[in-house]
């Protein structure tokens, strides 16, 4: 027996510009401002671009979903030697679910030598129980109460079977 599909929850576009205001909100709160942005590809590149716009900073990519090793090792070296010179870096991405990304985002760093106070991750949605804290989010979600799969503007034009795939492929933030 198959399992079910998901529940497939869309994020409108004027929902989505509501959390990158609240990102900018959240970080002109603290008094602390990013010099770089870097979104975390595929799901990270498009709130990244919104609010690179919405706060007048520059902007890097790292493509996890398609990027070479090589590739993606020598921005991480970039990254790290920038934070060490005391570049502030925000790194967005559009969910914090097990933290398994930004688990790895801060691994690589840290082992390339970057200077982890110059480092901040911000999130669409964050999820309570999650290995890893993020510094700004815009909603915080509980993956032990709720199971909705998170359908982002970007991803409007993917099949629908498309998108139960990918929810199906991960199956411990379903059940």
């Amino acid at each position: 027996m198959s399992p079910p599909d998901p529940e497939l929850h869309p994020i409108s576009h004027e929902r989505f510009i509501a959390y990158v205001e609240t990102l900018a909100d959240r970080i002109a709160e603290v008094h602390w401002s990013p010099d770089l942005l870097v979104g975390i590809g595929r799901g990270g590149l498009v709130p990244t671009v919104y609010l690179s716009h919405r706060l007048d900073r520059p902007m890097l990519s790292v493509d996890y979903s398609g990027a070479s090793p090589d590739r993606t090792d020598a921005l991480f070296d970039d990254l790290a030697a920038r934070s060490r010179a005391g570049v502030r870096v925000l790194i967005v991405d559009d969910i914090n679910d097990s933290g398994g990304t930004i688990s790895h985002i801060r691994r690589t760093l840290e082992e390339k030598g970057g200077d982890a106070a110059h480092v901040r991750f911000a999130m669409l949605l964050t999820n309570s129980r999650s290995r890893q804290r993020v510094d700004y989010w815009a909603e915080d979600i509980d993956r032990d109460t709720d199971k909705r799969w998170f359908v982002f503007p970007w991803e409007a034009l993917a099949s629908r079977q498309a998108i139960v795939d990918e929810a199906l492929s991960v199956p411990d933030r379903l059940a």
